[in-house]
């Protein structure tokens, strides 16, 4: 996948046994960004206008983008423990968290494991929860031209993303990001089958947002998230597929702005 850098300041921790590439723009209250199974290592525009409201933190996960692989972690709650020790290594007490995706799964499973970390929740079409009834696509099955019929509604837009003439370059970060994502969520497959009876431990506000024409993961995903998870709000973005970052990143950010607005009315975060 491809993408744009925008104004941002880049670094490099060391943590965890490795090296791991942090992107970070805007100012406020810090905002941590998770980015789905691609995509790592860019700043886009939906970022930019994310830190026009925020302090946008946006990790390449271990494994994802710049970031290097570290061989201990082999499952998601091996990345949930990675997180809260990034969160310490930042001195963050607890921070907004908007994820996407797998980032998605990974914000949900943040929010169980230590809820006074999360200050907010935004889930943008997440994986993460067993429905078999409602099958998750198998992107690891699918050629280009699939993927981008499953992720996209706008083809042309999802041309500049998925190229169907890559390069070795893009090839070999696929190869990576493909490989680093099947260790998190190969078998079980995109799922954590004891997530939805963990989800009534998440306190902070959530509100997750769909994707109107996702090919990749069923609604019926979000809304089992919206019945799992106190008071949280399930709201579609129109015109576009499993990637609304991509494809509608002003409509999403207006609809996270809306979201904190009303919780900043109410003093609730």
């Amino acid at each position: 996948m491809s993408g744009q850098n925008g104004q941002h300041v880049a670094q490099h921790l060391d943590l965890g046994g490795g090296q791991i590439h942090l992107m970070r723009a805007g100012a406020g209250e810090e905002l941590l960004f998770l980015h789905p199974a691609a995509g790592a290592g860019f700043w886009l525009p939906f970022h930019d206008l994310l830190a026009e409201r925020f302090d946008v933190i946006s990790p390449d996960h271990p494994g994802f983008g710049e970031s290097d692989r570290l061989e201990w972690i082999d499952g998601m709650e091996d990345l949930v423990y990675f997180y809260l020790d990034l969160l310490e290594e930042l001195g963050l007490e607890s921070v907004h968290v908007v994820g996407a995706s797998l980032g998605g799964w990974l914000a949900a499973e943040l929010a169980v494991h230590q809820p006074s970390k999360v200050r907010s929740l935004v889930m943008v079409d997440p994986i993460g929860l067993d429905l078999p009834e409602h099958p998750v696509e198998d992107i690891f099955a699918m050629n280009p031209d699939e993927l981008r019929a499953a992720l996209f509604v706008d083809q042309e837009l999802a041309l500049q993303f998925i190229s169907p003439e890559p390069t070795l370059d893009v090839l070999m970060r696929a190869f990576k990001e493909k490989t680093s994502f099947a260790r998190l969520a190969w078998n079980p497959f995109c799922c954590n089958p004891k997530l939805h009876r963990r989800l009534h431990r998440v306190t902070a506000p959530t509100l997750i947002l769909w994707g109107s024409d996702d090919r990749l993961v069923p609604l019926a995903h979000g809304e089992h998230y919206r019945e799992l998870i106190a008071d949280a709000r399930l709201e579609i973005i129109d015109d576009c597929g499993h990637a609304p970052l991509l494809e509608q990143p002003g409509r999403t950010v207006e609809a996270i702005g809306r979201f904190h607005a009303e919780l900043a009315a109410k003093g609730a975060c």
